[in-house]
């Protein structure tokens, strides 16, 4: 099972992204993977070749629309077993604390 973080910076005319965004994040929600969005990114859950999938599906949107340059920050940890690892590593951080987190 992987948690797959990424966060995309697609560039093309203009300051702000916020609608490129919108649009990989639409892909990412319609894709049935499991997903946290972040302020700096978007950490998916689920095999290997479907997190790296929704990854390529968005790079492919970004190119498609004009984006002339697209930056991408990809960090993975693979690690045999079941999902659910999105919201368990904060459980147990929980857990060890002995409180809620404030997230």
């Amino acid at each position: 099972m992987v948690l797959l973080e990424f966060q995309m910076s697609p560039r093309a005319e203009g300051d702000s992204v916020s609608a490129y965004v919108a649009q990989i994040i639409d892909i990412i929600d319609r894709s049935g993977v499991p997903y946290q969005l972040t302020p700096m990114g978007t950490i998916l859950e689920g095999e290997w070749d479907q997190t790296f999938a929704v990854v390529k599906a968005c790079f492919d949107h970004l190119r498609a629309v004009g984006c002339t340059r697209i930056g991408l920050h990809l960090k993975v940890d693979w690690r045999e077993g079941p999902a659910g690892r999105l919201q368990a590593k904060t459980a147990k951080v929980e857990q060890l604390l002995g409180r809620k987190l404030h997230t």
